[in-house]
């Protein structure tokens, strides 16, 4: 027999959830269960309850604010969400970096975190960088003002020119053009969702043809995602699930995903764990 403070709790444990969406755009199952000191499976309880009345969207590992496939969120509104998990999957992205190599970036909050990392390497000098995101644009400029200043040498930054979204990238066909003339060792792919039928997606239609053309420019395309993307949908796919030949992120991203990473001879690389590999 169900008490009555029972749904009080459950309504208690809701509320929780839904202001931690609200504040940050989502919130992980671990997080929840930390805080509100519950088992994983009163939390999913309540996270399927939630998707349920349509207040959330389910995500791996956690849920996130309902989103329609063709919104795109502001690039303010990401930047604050899971940093120290982009933070570690930027750092092992680069360390694939060598000298004298080209790199693409595309935009988004993961990708900027790539262009901290990249900042931070040695050899940053020695590499060409191109990129449509004008915040890594920014961090690689300031490296290289920096660099200068103190006669060390400096890396080459190439923007792509473009229309520019929400979330702060160039986009359009000046950019696709300055892309389908270029060649680079590795391109980094942030994404708005990722399905590991599916590949990588974004709401944005211009975005996800100038994302293709530097997924095309690349010898390498490697995503790097946060596990908030798994299972989000985005209105086009800019990168086939095939074409992804390194999948960065920083937690365990299922079965599914595991199977198709080796169905396709996808790289799947997971920060923090011991070695960054599995």
């Amino acid at each position: 027999m169900v008490t009555e403070g029972v749904p009080l709790l459950a309504r208690q444990r809701q509320d929780y959830i839904l202001g931690q969406v609200a504040q940050h755009g989502g919130v992980r199952v671990a997080e929840v269960v930390e805080a509100l000191g519950v088992s994983e499976m009163t939390v999913r309880r309540d996270i399927t309850d939630l998707v349920a009345r349509g207040l959330v969207d389910r995500v791996h590992g956690g849920a996130v604010a309902p989103a329609g496939a063709a919104e795109e969120p502001y690039f303010r509104t990401k930047e604050s969400h899971h940093q120290a998990e982009k933070a570690a999957i930027g750092t092992l992205a680069a360390s694939r970096v060598r000298p004298g190599d080209s790199v693409a970036l595309t935009g988004g909050t993961t990708t900027l975190a790539v262009a901290r990392a990249l900042a931070a390497l040695p050899h940053l000098g020695t590499l060409t960088v191109i990129t449509n995101s004008l915040p890594a644009a920014q961090v690689l400029h300031e490296a290289t003002e920096q660099a200068r200043s103190e006669s060390r040498a400096a890396p080459t930054v190439v923007l792509t020119g473009g229309e520019r979204t929400r979330s702060d990238a160039l986009v359009g066909p000046v950019a696709v053009d300055t892309l389908r003339t270029l060649r680079v060792e590795w391109a980094f792919l942030g994404a708005h969702g990722f399905d590991p039928e599916i590949g990588l997606m974004t709401p944005n239609l211009s975005e996800a043809a100038t994302n293709a053309a530097m997924v095309a420019s690349a010898r390498t395309p490697v995503a790097v995602v946060d596990a908030s993307k798994w299972g989000v949908l985005g209105l086009r796919t800019f990168c086939p699930v095939q074409d992804v030949a390194v999948l960065v992120t920083d937690a365990d991203p299922g079965e599914a995903t595991r199977e198709a990473a080796e169905r396709h001879g996808i790289l799947l690389e997971v920060a923090g764990t011991a070695g960054g590999a599995q």
